[in-house]
């Protein structure tokens, strides 16, 4: 892995102009998870439709890099099926963005955790039915 100071373009991209930005009402899949030491709050809601990402948008509270996985990982799991979707790793947002600061790494967690806490609460509300 790159060791890295600053930011990469598509971080910058990703964070000057944001995709996929705001809520769905009446989700089916809700996740929110925060980084109580950053401060950093992420929210993800997805609509499924035939086990897949139909859509995706997101809430941030949070500095730069927090809002630019937010973005990315939105993009990553619009349209994959449910399965895919849940195997997008931290990783993998870090290095779609080509790389993040080291002190920044903890921001493409939280992406990853939104993702998998909205896919979750999906399935646990379809296993209720």
């Amino acid at each position: 892995m790159i060791q890295q100071t600053g930011y990469s373009k598509k971080v910058m991209e990703h964070f000057m102009n944001p995709r996929n930005v705001g809520v769905i009402d009446d989700p089916d899949g809700y996740g929110k998870v925060g980084n109580p030491v950053c401060g950093d709050l992420m929210e993800i809601f997805i609509k499924v439709g035939d086990e897949k990402i139909e859509d995706i948008k997101f809430r941030t509270f949070g500095c730069g890099a927090a809002i630019a996985t937010s973005s990315m990982i939105t993009e990553m799991a619009r349209g994959k099926s449910l399965e895919e979707a849940m195997r997008i790793t931290r990783n993998d947002v870090a290095d779609a963005l080509d790389g993040l600061p080291p002190q920044k790494m903890h921001c493409s967690n939280l992406a990853a955790d939104a993702l998998h806490a909205a896919i979750n609460d999906y399935l646990s509300k379809k296993q209720k039915h």
